[in-house]
This record gives C-alpha cells, sequence and structure tokens, in this order.
C-alpha cells in the first residue's frame, strides 16, 4: 500500500489553472490531478491563507474518494486564497467562475466546499457565466449525452441537491425546510458506523459517541447517531462544547441540532473549549466522529480515547489526523493499528455520491431512494474492505489499497 500511496501522491497533475484577481488580491487555482474517465471533480473553497498545495491534496483525495461514490473520475479542486468575509467577496467569484468556465463547460465539475455555498453561490454564478450547471463539465467529459439527454439530467441534479426533505426519518423537522445537501453528508458518517459493527460484529445501539464539530456534518451526525440508538455523550465545537456521561436523549439531540445558529453548537450550560478539551477525550466511548477542520487530532488524543475503550471513528472531515502528509500520515498510521478507522473517502462520501446518483439515467427523486443509495454505496465500500481483511484494524490501509489499485 505503502508503494502505491507514493506513486499515487508524487505524480504531478495533469492540469493546474492558476488566476490573479485583476481587482483584488485574491488568487485562485483549480488543480486537476487527473482526467481520468474524460473528466474530472471537486469543489471550490476559500480561505485566507490557502494555497496551490492544499489545493492539489483535496485534488487528490477527491479522485480517490471517486472510487467509492463514482463516477469513475479524475480528482479536482478550485481554491481561492481571500478572506470570506470580505465584502468584495461575491465580486471575487463572478470573476473567478467567470475566468474557469471553459474548464467548467469542458470537463470539470465544481460545487461548494469551504466558505462557498452551493446553492446561494456556485449555481447562481456559474449560471451567469453561461455555463448551465456546475456539473456540466463531467456530463461533456465524461457521460457524453445527447443534448436531450444532458438537459433531463441537469434537471435532475438541479432538483436533486436542493430537494427540501420532507420524510420525517430523515429531516429533524420537515417545516424548516432543511436540503438534501444539508444532511446527506453527516447521515453517511452515521451510517458507516452502523454498517461497521453490521459486518464486523456488534449493535450501534447502546454504544457511546463522542462528535467533534457541530457544523453541518456533525450536527447531522449526532442527529442520525442518536436516532439509530448510539449515546452521544460528548459534542466538542470551536467554541466550547457539552458532555453528558449518561448520554443525550435523542430529543436532545434533535433539539440541539435545531437551536444551532449556523454551524455553531449553542446551549445554555456550554462548557469552555479549554475545559472541554482537556475532559472529553478521556470520556468512556466507543465511537468517535471527527467532524470538524483537518488534520485537528493528535496521538495523545487517540491515545487517552483508545484508553476509554475506542472502538471505531467514522472520519466526517478530510484527514482528520495532525499529519503534514496528504493521506496517511504516521497518527493515521498508528490510530490505524488500534482501531477501526473508517476513512473520510468512504465515511464522508454522501455528497459526492448524491451528485453520481443524480447524473445517471431518470433515478428515484425520494428522500428514502436518495438517502439509501449513498447508504447501500458505503456498505458495500465497507464490505469490500472486509472482504479482504477481516481484522478489526488496518481498515484505513485496506481501503487504501483497494482504492490506488484503481488509480496507478
Amino acid at each position: 500500500m505503502k508503494d502505491l500511496l507514493n506513486l499515487y501522491q508524487n505524480k504531478a497533475p495533469e492540469i493546474v489553472f492558476n488566476w490573479k484577481d485583476p481587482e483584488t488580491e485574491a488568487e485562485g487555482w483549480t488543480v486537476i490531478n487527473s482526467l481520468r474517465g474524460g473528466a474530472a471533480g471537486g469543489g471550490t473553497r476559500m480561505r485566507k491563507g490557502l494555497d496551490m498545495n492544499e489545493v492539489l491534496s483535496l485534488a487528490k483525495t477527491m479522485e480517490v474518494k471517486f472510487t467509492v461514490s463514482g463516477p469513475a473520475i479524475g480528482g479536482a479542486k478550485s481554491g481561492i486564497n481571500f478572506d470570506p468575509n470580505d465584502p468584495r467577496k461575491k465580486g471575487v467569484l463572478e470573476r473567478w467562475y467567470k475566468a474557469v468556465s471553459p474548464l467548467l463547460k469542458s470537463y470539470y465539475g465544481t460545487g461548494g466546499d469551504l466558505n462557498v455555498d452551493e446553492i446561494h453561490e456556485v449555481i447562481p454564478i456559474t449560471e451567469d457565466s453561461g455555463v448551465w450547471h456546475p456539473q456540466e463539465g463531467v456530463f461533456n467529459g465524461h457521460f457524453k449525452p445527447t443534448e436531450a439527454d444532458k438537459i433531463n439530467r441537469i434537471g435532475q441534479l438541479r432538483q436533486g441537491v436542493i430537494k427540501v426533505l420532507e420524510n420525517s426519518n430523515y429531516s429533524p423537522d420537515v417545516t424548516r425546510k432543511y436540503t438534501v445537501a444539508d444532511m446527506i453528508t453527516g447521515y453517511g458518517v452515521a451510517e458507516a458506523v452502523r454498517h461497521y459493527y453490521d459486518i464486523y460484529g456488534g449493535d450501534v445501539k447502546g454504544k457511546r459517541a463522542v462528535v467533534q464539530g457541530f457544523g453541518n456534518v456533525g450536527s447531522a451526525a449526532a442527529y442520525y447517531l442518536a436516532q439509530m440508538g448510539a449515546k452521544v455523550v460528548g459534542i466538542i465545537d470551536r467554541d466550547g462544547g457539552l458532555i453528558k456521561e449518561e448520554g443525550f436523549t435523542f430529543e436532545e439531540i434533535k433539539d440541539l441540532f435545531l437551536k444551532k445558529e449556523g454551524n455553531a453548537l449553542k446551549a445554555d450550560n456550554m462548557m469552555p473549549f479549554d475545559e472541554i478539551n482537556e475532559k472529553i477525550w478521556s470520556l468512556q466511548a466507543e465511537i468517535f466522529a471527527p467532524c470538524a477542520a483537518s488534520r485537528l487530532i493528535t496521538r495523545e488524543q487517540v491515545d487517552q480515547m483508545v484508553d476509554s475503550g475506542l472502538e471505531v471513528i467514522s472520519s466526517g472531515a478530510n484527514v482528520p489526523f495532525a499529519d503534514k502528509e496528504i493521506f496517511f500520515g504516521p497518527i493515521m498510521e498508528y490510530t490505524d493499528g488500534k482501531v477501526s478507522v473508517i476513512p473520510d473517502f468512504i465515511a464522508n462520501c454522501g455528497m459526492a455520491r448524491v451528485f453520481a446518483y443524480f447524473m445517471e439515467r431518470r433515478v428515484q427523486m425520494t428522500d428514502e431512494a436518495i438517502f439509501n443509495d449513498t447508504s447501500d454505496i458505503i456498505k458495500k465500500a465497507i464490505q469490500d474492505v472486509h472482504d479482504h481483511n477481516t481484522a478489526k484494524t488496518h481498515i484505513s490501509e485496506t481501503a487504501f489499497e483497494i482504492a490506488l489499485k484503481q488509480l496507478v
């Protein structure tokens, strides 16, 4: 696996598009790792201090993710080095998408990512740049559909991603109009845990869980874990968190979900960050769902969780361990040898899978069909790993080997 990984990591990307905004200090990159299958896909992010290496590592991560979620295309990513809170953000995005529109019409598909909203920014701004849909390049480069078929499938994709959830099994409150895009990634993180216990032995019901991050992914993961009978005992967010050693009830987790402000946990009795950060890692818990920023989890925190009974990590964040390596650094390798680590490209593939699902010919547009499809894809990936390695350790190593054999 290490040889395959080195080959893959060190191979230069096929295309690097660099842009400098004529009106501000913003600089952007689209990195296309490969045009496998005639196209490449990956979202657009914006943050101050972003550089080309970050975009490259994310493009390579997307390519690995597509081996699970489909379609069988190359990985790509766009990144803009600019403060997303700057009032000039909209103008920067408008000029960026105008510059990158020839790629988006030919062979590159994008979407929302960190600080860039799919629904309110990517879709309307790319449309104004003459692109039918941010995924048009994937249709043209990979699927090569007829014009009529392209219109149908793009219509399906447009409706599907912003579809308001109507089924109370999937929505915390159907009157609040949560969409597929709001919930699907966190759902996949929770389903990965359920399938892990079904396949490797055990039952998620009654297991204790710690969730890191309470944004879109973490709050949804906590909600669905509680719904399936797991006991969330701790939540740590950017500004603080909550601990309840006997476990929050499903109703309490649902209430926290509905009360969050934007992507932040809000509660009257929140512990300050420093206090919860000292206590949460030694809570007795079998499940850990890291769903905050990348590269946060230290070896010391891993050791504390392992000593407290940790069994499985379901990675909601991309590269959750504090390693500098693109994928598989020493902390991840160490953890993978101690407990079951479901890697990010399986556990958090929900949104990528939704895109792939809606790109297929006429699919069912019900909540149940969409969510079941993501669940089935994650189950298949975990089963595939188990077929190669029945041990409860080195799951990530096995998963990477399966993926990289398709790419190198």
